[in-house]
Parts: C-alpha cells; sequence; structure tokens
C-alpha cells in the first residue's frame, strides 16, 4: 500500500515537472533588436523589422531599439531601411535575445551630399522648421582653413548660419550673437567653441557621429539660449571589433580607437588631437613671427550594456589652448612684453537609458562643464607675470520620459536642473610692479525646467510639434549688489549671504511647429517659439576676446527675452533628388547686452555701470536649393536677413546713436553659399564651395579734435560703416585608395586650396595718426588715415593624409 502511494505521488510529482517544464518552455521570450548607423554608429529611428514565420515585426523607435515578446522558435529576420543595405539573420528563441545590428548606407543609392535626408520626403513632411541635420561623412567633404576637418566652419554654409570673421569659428545665426548659441557636446555645454583665434573648432573630429542644428520652433527640451541650439553627438562605441583611424596634418595630428572591451557588454570609443603650430604662423603672416599656438583635445566614451533594456554611458570631453600674441601689449594699464592665453575645457556626461517596450523609454543624465580662461602677462623687461583667472562652471541633471504612442503620436515629458557659479576673475600681479591685485565676486544661479514635447498627426495633410517649457531661474549669494540714486550715482552695496534670493524670475516659454500638405512632395510650415536667457557673455568686438565675461542675470540685468515666428514652402521634386525650400522668419529680443560708450568692463566691479540692454529685431528670407543624389551633387544658399538694435536710455552720454535704430555686429544683408561635389569615380571627388556675404558694420570717426599735437578721433555712431562685400573660393580633392569594402586598411589624401583666387578679404579698418605726407595720395589732407587688417593675403595649401584599420 505504501509503495503504491509513493509510486503514485512520484508519478504525479513527475507529470507536473513534465508540465510545468512544458510552460515555461512555451512562455513568450523577449527579442530585441538595437540598430545603428556603421559609420556614424548613430542609433536608426524607423527601421523596418520582418519576422518570420509569424509575420510579424515593426520599426525602430527614436533609440534604435525594437523589442517583442515571441514563443520560442527558430525566426528569419529581416532589416530593412531606405538608403541602406538590408540584413537578413536566423534566430532560435530559447531565452531573451539582444541582437546589435550595424547598417551600412548603400553606395549606389546615397551620395555624400551635405544635409542627409533619411528618409523620403524628410524636407517636406517633418513639423520642424529652421532644422539642420549634418552627418559627420558630410561635414569632411568642405574644404576648410588648412585642410582641417571642422564643425561649425562647415555650418556656415548652411542658409541663415553666419560667420564672424575670416577664418573664424564663431557664429551667428539668424542675427544673433555669439552666446545666443546653446553650443552642446554630448549634451554638455561648450562656452568655447574654438582653437587658435578661432581657426578651427575644438571638437576632436572623428568621434562625432553627427550635428542637429535648430533655429526656428527649439524642442522644449532645450533652454538657456534664444537664438539657437547647436547639438554635436559623438559616436556610440558599440562595435564588434576594433578600428583605429587618424590623420596626419599641416595643422594637427589625430588618432581615434573604438573597441570592444568585453563582448557584447562593455564599449571604448576614446580620440584625440594635438596641434603644434609655432612654426605655422611666421609663414603665414610675417608679422606674427612671435606668436605661438599650440592646443590639445580629445575624448573618452564608454557605453555598458548591462541588459537588453538597459545602455549606460560615460563621455568625458577636454581641451587646452596655449598662445602667444605680441601685437597688443596694454590692456588695463599693464606694461606686458607679450599676450598669453590658457584656456581649459573640462566636461562629463553621464547617461543612462531604460526601454520599457517598443515605445516607451526613460533617460537620465548628469552632467558637468568647466571652463577656465587664463589670462598671461609677461612684464617687459622683468621676469615677472601677472596672470588674470576665471571659471565658469555648469551642473546639470536631466530625466526625461518618452513615448510612441503610435505612429501617429509621441511625446515626451522632463525636468532638468542647472547649477551655475561663474568667478568673473582675479588678477595677481605678481612682484615688483604698483598693480593692485583684484579679486570680482563670485555669482551662483539656480535653474530649474519642467517640460514637454507632443508630435501629433491628426490627419495625413496635418503634423503638429507643440512644446511647453517652464524655467525658475534664482541668483543666489554670496552677492554684491550695488544701489544708485536717481542720477545714477552709487549710494550703497548690499551683502548678500551664502544662499540667499538676490533676484528671481520665473518663466513659461511655449513653441509650436505645424505642417500642411499641399501635394505628397509639398508643404507649408509655421512656427514660433519664445526663449529666454540668463547666462551671457559680454564683450566689444565681434569676435569675442579672451578678456570678455560671463555674467547672470541679476536685478539690473535682466534676462534676454526672444519671440520667434517663422512661415515657409518647401517641396521635393524628381524622386526627391531635388529640394527647395523658402523660410521667413522675425526675431523679436528684449535686453540684449552691449556695452555702453567708452565702457571698460574687464576689472569692473558692478558691470551694470558698463553695459547697457537694447531691444533687438532680426527678420529675413532664407532660399535653399539642393541636388542630393548622381555623380554632381551639391547646394546653393540665399539669405536677406537684417539684425538691428535700439537703446532705450535716458541719460544721453549712455545712448547709443541717440536711442535710434542701429545695425549690430552680426547684421549681413546679402549672404550666398553655393557647394558642388563632383564624384569622378571610385578613387577620386571634387568639391568647390564659394561664399559671399555683406560686409561687416563697423564705426568710423564723425570728427577729429587736437590735443598735444595729437589727432584725436570723435566716434558719436556705432556701426556706422561697412567693410567690403566678403567672398570667397575654395576647392578639395579626396584621393581615395581603395573603396573596396572588404579592405580593412583604407586611406586618403585629401588636397585642399582655401581662398584659391587670393582674395584679400578685410578682418577689420582701424584708424591712426599719419606721419608726414605719408599716402598722402590716397589721404589727401587727413591728419587721420584709415588701414585695413587682412588675416589672408594669398591662398593657403594644405595636404592631409587619413587612414582607417578594421
Amino acid at each position: 500500500m505504501n509503495k503504491t502511494k509513493i509510486r503514485s505521488r512520484l508519478a504525479f510529482t513527475v507529470f507536473i515537472l513534465f508540465v510545468s517544464m512544458s510552460y515555461i518552455q512555451a512562455q513568450d521570450q523577449v527579442l530585441t533588436i538595437i540598430v545603428t548607423d556603421t559609420e556614424t554608429q548613430l542609433p536608426l529611428q524607423d527601421v523596418n523589422i520582418l519576422i518570420n514565420p509569424c509575420a510579424c515585426g515593426g520599426i525602430t523607435n527614436m533609440n534604435g531599439v525594437f523589442s517583442k515578446k515571441l514563443k520560442p522558435d527558430t525566426y528569419q529576420i529581416s532589416i530593412q531601411y531606405l538608403g541602406y543595405g538590408n540584413q537578413a539573420q536566423e534566430v532560435v528563441l530559447t531565452k531573451n535575445t539582444e541582437l546589435n545590428i550595424s547598417l551600412s548606407p548603400a553606395e549606389e543609392t546615397l551620395s555624400e551630399i551635405i544635409v542627409l535626408a533619411r528618409r523620403r520626403n524628410k524636407n517636406v513632411e517633418t513639423p520642424q522648421m529652421g532644422v539642420l541635420e549634418v552627418s559627420a561623412r558630410d561635414l569632411i567633404k568642405l574644404p576648410t582653413p588648412l585642410g582641417e576637418f571642422d564643425v561649425l566652419r562647415s555650418m556656415t554654409m548652411m542658409a541663415g548660419v553666419n560667420s564672424s570673421g575670416d577664418v573664424s569659428n564663431g557664429i551667428s545665426i539668424r542675427g544673433g550673437s555669439l552666446d545666443q548659441n546653446l553650443m552642446l557636446f554630448e549634451s554638455a555645454p561648450v562656452f568655447n567653441p574654438t582653437h587658435l583665434f578661432g581657426l578651427i573648432s575644438v571638437f576632436t573630429p572623428d568621434v562625432i557621429s553627427g550635428v542637429n542644428v535648430y533655429q526656428a520652433n527649439i524642442p522644449a527640451r532645450y533652454g538657456g539660449r534664444i537664438a539657437s541650439v547647436v547639438d554635436v553627438k559623438v559616436k556610440s562605441p558599440l562595435t564588434d571589433k576594433t578600428t583605429v583611424e587618424g590623420g596626419i596634418g599641416l595643422i594637427s595630428s589625430r588618432l581615434t580607437l573604438t573597441t570592444p572591451l568585453i563582448k557584447d557588454k562593455l564599449f571604448l570609443l576614446t580620440g584625440g588631437r594635438a596641434g603644434f603650430t609655432d612654426f605655422l604662423f611666421p609663414l603665414l603672416i610675417p608679422r606674427l613671427k612671435n606668436t605661438k599656438a599650440n592646443f590639445i583635445d580629445s575624448t573618452t566614451k564608454l557605453m555598458f550594456l548591462p541588459n537588453a533594456n538597459n545602455q549606460v554611458s560615460y563621455t568625458y570631453f577636454n581641451t587646452n589652448d596655449f598662445y602667444q600674441l605680441d601685437l597688443i601689449t596694454n590692456i588695463e594699464n599693464i606694461n606686458a612684453a607679450a599676450n598669453q592665453y590658457d584656456f581649459v575645457t573640462s566636461n562629463h556626461t553621464f547617461r543612462w537609458l531604460h526601454t520599457f517596450e517598443n515605445t516607451t523609454s526613460l533617460t537620465a543624465k548628469v552632467i558637468s562643464s568647466s571652463y577656465r580662461p587664463k589670462n598671461l602677462f609677461p612684464e617687459a623687461d622683468s621676469d615677472n607675470v601677472i596672470t588674470f583667472d576665471s571659471r565658469i562652471q555648469n551642473w546639470s541633471n536631466q530625466l526625461e520620459f518618452a513615448d510612441q504612442r503610435s505612429e501617429k503620436l509621441d511625446f515626451y515629458v522632463g525636468a532638468q536642473w542647472n547649477a551655475n557659479t561663474i568667478n568673473p576673475g582675479s588678477l595677481d600681479p605678481g612682484v615688483g610692479n604698483s598693480i593692485n591685485p583684484v579679486s570680482l565676486g563670485i555669482e551662483k544661479s539656480l535653474e530649474i525646467s519642467a517640460f514637454t514635447n507632443l508630435n501629433w498627426n491628426p490627419f495625413e495633410s496635418l503634423s503638429v510639434s507643440a512644446g511647453l517649457r517652464q524655467t525658475f531661474y534664482q541668483l543666489q549669494g554670496p552677492y554684491q549688489q550695488a544701489t544708485y540714486d536717481t542720477n545714477g550715482n552709487r549710494t550703497d552695496v548690499v551683502d548678500f549671504a551664502d544662499g540667499a534670493e538676490v533676484v528671481s524670475y520665473n518663466n513659461l516659454e511655449p513653441r509650436l511647429g505645424a505642417r500642411y500638405l499641399l501635394g505628397e512632395n509639398s508643404s507649408l510650415k509655421m512656427s514660433y517659439a519664445r526663449l529666454h536667457q540668463y547666462v551671457q557673455n559680454i564683450y566689444n568686438t565681434a569676435t569675442p576676446l579672451p578678456t570678455s565675461r560671463w555674467k547672470m542675470s541679476d536685478r539690473y540685468i535682466l534676462p534676454q527675452k526672444n519671440d520667434t515666428y517663422g512661415l515657409g514652402y518647401y517641396i521635393d521634386f524628381d524622386n526627391d533628388n531635388y529640394e527647395f525650400g523658402v523660410e521667413g522668419y522675425y526675431r523679436d529680443t528684449e535686453n540684449n547686452l552691449t556695452y555702453k560708450p567708452g565702457a571698460n568692463f574687464f576689472l569692473a566691479d558692478f558691470l551694470e555701470r558698463e553695459i547697457t540692454q537694447a531691444d533687438g529685431k532680426t527678420y529675413g528670407v532664407e532660399v535653399s536649393a539642393r541636388k542630393s543624389l548622381g555623380k554632381i551633387n551639391g547646394f546653393f544658399n540665399y539669405t536677406y536677413s537684417r539684425s538691428l538694435l535700439k537703446t532705450n536710455e535716458a541719460e544721453l552720454q549712455n545712448r547709443i546713436n541717440n536711442n535710434n535704430w542701429f545695425t549690430s555686429d552680426f547684421d549681413r544683408p546679402h549672404t550666398v553659399n553655393a557647394n558642388i561635389n563632383f564624384e569622378g569615380d571610385a578613387y577620386n571627388s571634387f568639391n568647390f564651395t564659394f561664399t559671399a556675404q555683406t560686409g561687416r558694420p563697423y564705426s568710423i570717426a564723425n570728427g577729429i579734435f587736437e590735443q598735444d599735437n595729437q589727432t584725436i578721433p570723435i566716434f558719436l555712431e556705432r556701426n556706422n560703416s561697412r567693410l567690403p562685400t566678403y567672398h570667397r573660393l575654395d576647392f578639395s580633392w579626396k584621393i581615395a585608395y581603395s573603396k573596396d569594402p572588404s579592405k580593412r586598411f583604407k586611406s586618403d589624401w585629401v588636397f585642399t586650396l582655401y581662398n584659391v583666387y587670393s582674395r584679400k578679404n578685410p578682418y577689420n579698418i582701424y584708424f591712426t595718426q599719419r606721419e608726414g605726407s605719408l599716402n598722402g595720395d590716397v589721404f589727401g589732407g587727413s591728419p587721420l588715415g584709415a588701414y585695413e587688417i587682412n588675416v589672408l593675403k594669398g591662398t593657403l595649401v594644405s595636404l592631409t593624409y587619413n587612414f582607417k584599420f578594421q
């Protein structure tokens, strides 16, 4: 009896185990597919995933991720994306499985053009206006000074983007000043984006996957600047093999490594660049024989995949510049033998991405950005060095939840916390002089923002993108705030304790974009955006010198405010090979910062006495045409734009142009950019780029007076004249040894001619007292002479060798 019961219980137990095992085996397993671009390592959105024999599938989300629960079985997976080669894989699904798929562009259908259109009619269909999406493979096609791959220089070829000077990377977007652009590198703000006096940008070239520029209805996740956002993205290091690439050039040399550290788990991307160009400047400009200019930049990115639903990455970015000028030797009564500048940028970005399902994700970021400019003044006939040191530090925490509810509706919602600290500067005079030490007060502020953005297609012909951002700004102590009487005389100084509120602002920023399809290949778009800026840079030239100052909004210096309105028409034709667009915009701005007549703010304790805030208006029309495919491709852009300012000062001595509208430093009524790319054969490609724009405004004297036998000019108006028209033609020739994708080692040479016909574009015009009758045939009886400064007096020739091994 007992034996029978034991056998029965044993049989029952075996049966239960068998059923349980069968049930477990029959449970759904999760198949996760992550799709990236082979070259840029960027995630690819809207990739078609087809699965058989279940006849199911879907598309990847904005993070390039597709997930689906399936029964254990053997499946055939097909991955398809327009402009890329298709892939097919067989998967035996017995457990939760993750596939990392890299797609390569189909060379026969996708040309190396300037702005990529990843999907059909993107120029027409998206509700976003004023967006430029540029891939790294496209940036390298444009000729640049000395043959160096450069992000910002390439951006100046786009409609609405202007350079602030010859071979200078400071950019003005739609008439805004340089500090009104939010420069991001892997989500971290960059406060000085240039090397070598502005010749090239600081971004490590070979680690860049692409650049997005927003200049109209800026997405709600961005805030803090009023003109534009320039978002530079770093490649994802996801790879199953080691790749080494780099280049050797006249201006710099670079090296980048991408490799898996732990198979399918941990990946590394690290790259660096160094330039030692002391020998170069005397060759280009003989009067710069004592000029020194050296720089380095580096980027390292680690990515960890703990499981199919999580990605963790850490990015470190560092730059260091040292250069010396002997042209300007007197600043703030300092008699220096030369001016030396030592700049350091150090940024950290920690990012965690969690994917809940196919269409839902959570992204968290912790960011630190530090910029420390140091000015050194070696005294003449002495070993003493006078040092001026300053710093700006930003800490940021960001959290964003995104969900794609359907093909017609997606949204994201998030929050951002920013803490800023500015050390305006401290002057250490060293020893052996009569200069007093100066230490300017530290400024601290806090910005807390909440934001949301919704993309909705209620009808096939109508698409809407609506966003909202709410920001609370608070200036905190320790802080010293001056008080003034009705005549502007300082009466007292109020001290605020550490952490105490000095002043606060609370602003709502709506964003709106809409697209209406007129037909299959044409559309109308409109946009509106309101933005505020609480941290600004103050300078008194078109290109900010190292002696410019960063300043937070306070009781007297109000946050800058911008309302942007846009309307555009877009059409694609000939199977999307040709694109045409025209955009009109109007920007109404308040509290633009500019310096008062005779201002001296380098060591000013209370900066509000040296600057004024002006109303502004910029408006324009941008016309763009582009041929995307074929052996010959390129683009043509024309922009008509105006950028004007107007002060409202009661005191006559503080008015600029007597409170009448005047042209800003970034007013360029006419700009033309054109590019033609000839893809001759598998080994040779040729590129021509032409740019022309109205000359920059500058100030000429309204009169003169004599004092101590010196003729002194009188300036009553600002920006009352213009430099001559700027124009330039550039050429590059790329020679590739092989385009055979099976070769592990690839290399090419890039030959560049910058300023082909040796145009002497004036960088500035200055006035000085004439010596006797010198140049009398030009200036006649005038006691003053006007002279042009030309940075480039001829053609810059360069040759760069690039290589890649994988």
